[in-house]
């Protein structure tokens, strides 16, 4: 009866002024995360917010409950980049300009980029990702390859990879460097007549996941 009880409260949808105290949190781990990182306290958020540190734990009693709400807005931040990216007319500046945008959001926003890399090894939110922005990302490949801008030896996972080195290589004592490497990605990635194959096939999204465990020191 208990379990009942409880899964119909879960499902229940919030009163509207604790849908705004969600909201509310939310909006401002974005600012505190993108600052401090993931290890800043509730306490920060709550003073920022304006509300009971109590509020944010009735709310997110687990840190991982907030991190987890984080990741699906910022999925959904860069699906909407990557839907604007295949409208484009221009298939391959249409991809240019995704990557661009992917990484400067990730650089910029310190919180962002640590939900990213510690949502994505785990399968439930690796599921979220490929599901909603993996079918846009392979349309925007398949349309630059189709069109005969980015060379054919390609994958998803390639820039997926790529995306991640890259933010990670940036500090802050060089907050631009970024720059200087998707520039070097995207003239690799142009296709042209002289290009020899590359070595080995693109990795599926399971070796990309392990490898990036493996650059973060915890088991895949």
């Amino acid at each position: 009866m208990t379990t009942s009880i409880e899964a119909a409260e879960a499902e229940r949808p919030l009163r509207a002024d604790a849908a705004r105290n969600r909201q509310l949190i939310l909006d401002t781990a974005v600012e505190v995360f993108a600052e401090h990182g993931l290890d800043a306290g509730y306490d920060e958020i709550a003073r920022r917010a304006g509300i009971g540190v109590g509020t944010v734990y009735r709310r997110f009693p687990e840190r991982a409950e907030l991190v987890q709400a984080l990741f699906e807005s910022r999925i959904a931040e860069i699906v909407t980049i990557a839907e604007r990216s295949a409208e484009m007319a221009d298939a391959y500046e249409g991809l240019a300009w995704f990557l661009e945008q992917a990484l400067e959001h990730q650089v910029a926003d310190r919180g962002l980029k640590e939900v990213m890399a510690q949502t994505i090894s785990q399968d439930a939110h690796r599921s979220i990702g490929r599901e909603r922005l993996g079918p846009i990302l392979e349309e925007l490949v398949r349309r630059a390859q189709d069109d005969g801008t980015l060379r054919p030896d390609v994958g998803v996972t390639d820039l997926g990879m790529q995306l991640m080195v890259i933010s990670v290589m940036t500090t802050s004592a060089q907050p631009d460097l970024w720059r200087r490497y998707l520039a070097l990605l995207l003239d690799g990635l142009r296709a042209r007549p002289d290009l020899q194959p590359l070595p080995c096939t693109a990795p599926p999204d399971e070796a990309m996941h392990d490898t990036i465990c493996n650059m973060q020191g915890r088991p895949a």
